[in-house]
């Protein structure tokens, strides 16, 4: 089993910035591939980043390439994301997950899920 604990989430004017947290505990947290995803009102689940176990891969989507940036410490179970110049399109709950080894861009594949954590960027 691995528990996951979103943090950093808030409210933020378009073009500002938050860093997410992703504390984990359980299981081998360095075996763990780990992604973001968020999901806005009335709209499925959407990947947003992913980054590898040993943390020297990662991949984004689209929409957030350049503004994002993932990054983890296995010495302290920590996976985050640092977003900049947020626009209202980021608003969403945005979760962790983790999943062995390799990492996906599919929500299913991933085992483990955090509670989600709310980000609101106003206009």
């Amino acid at each position: 089993q691995v528990q996951l604990v979103e943090s950093g989430g808030g409210l933020v004017q378009a073009g500002g910035s938050l860093r997410l947290s992703c504390a984990a505990s359980g299981r081998i947290f360095s075996s763990y591939a780990m992604g973001w995803f968020r999901q806005a009102p009335g709209k499925e689940r959407e990947f947003v980043v992913a980054i590898s176990w040993s943390g020297g891969s990662t991949y984004y989507a689209d929409s957030v390439k350049g503004r994002f940036t993932i990054s983890r410490d296995n010495a302290k179970n920590t996976v985050y994301l640092q977003m900049n110049s947020l626009k209202p399109e980021d608003t969403a709950v945005y979760y962790c997950a983790a999943k062995l080894y390799r990492y996906g861009s599919s929500w299913s594949e991933y085992d483990y899920w955090g509670q989600g954590t709310q980000v609101t960027v106003s206009s």
